[in-house]
């Protein structure tokens, strides 16, 4: 018995403790016991359900451009308008026909007031706020933008696109001196 002890604690040692760790799926448990005192059994962890993946990703071709075919090129992104400035915006809601005469007129009026406000609030006048001037432009580029959205779409993203630009111009002392 001696020779097969020494033998296991010798250099075959780690040969068994191997087999143990691959005998039992590579996973060693080890659990505290009280002295002199008996312990319930621990209950084994909840085994979860494998959550499904999520829908692959289709993979990028790594083929060159030259050697690519209609059905791998990415669709292209349509380019970004650019913000408009005063005379060409007011030019473009002249000509559109997506807003009657009335609507323009009426418009117009808003528009004129806004930039009355603006006038007396660049010359030191109060009211109006800065903030205020600034919701009342927004409200009225909501309703250009509403009313041009149907008739001419074009339009109305170019005056959403061009929305901090005029404010800049509007609220800018020397900008708007010069229109």
């Amino acid at each position: 018995m001696e020779p097969m002890r020494s033998r296991i604690l010798g250099s075959t040692a780690p040969l068994a403790f191997s087999a143990l760790i691959l005998a039992g799926g590579g996973c060693v448990t080890h659990r505290a016991v009280a002295p002199h005192a008996e312990s319930p059994p621990v209950p084994a962890p909840p085994v979860e359900p494998p959550k499904p993946s999520p829908a692959p990703i289709a993979a990028v071709s790594a083929v060159p451009a030259a050697r690519t075919t209609k059905a791998t090129r990415l669709p292209q992104q349509t380019p970004v308008p650019v913000a408009l400035d005063l005379p060409t915006l007011e030019q473009r809601l002249r000509d559109t026909r997506a807003i009657g005469v009335f609507t323009k007129l009426t418009l117009k009026n808003e528009v004129d007031d806004l930039l009355a406000r603006f006038r007396a609030f660049h010359r030191g006048q109060r009211p109006p706020t800065l903030a205020e001037l600034r919701q009342s432009y927004e409200l009225l580029l909501i309703k250009v933008v509403t009313v041009l959205q149907s008739g001419d779409a074009e339009l109305a993203t170019a005056i959403s696109t061009s929305r901090e630009a005029i404010w800049n111009v509007l609220s800018d002392p020397k900008k708007f001196a010069q229109i």
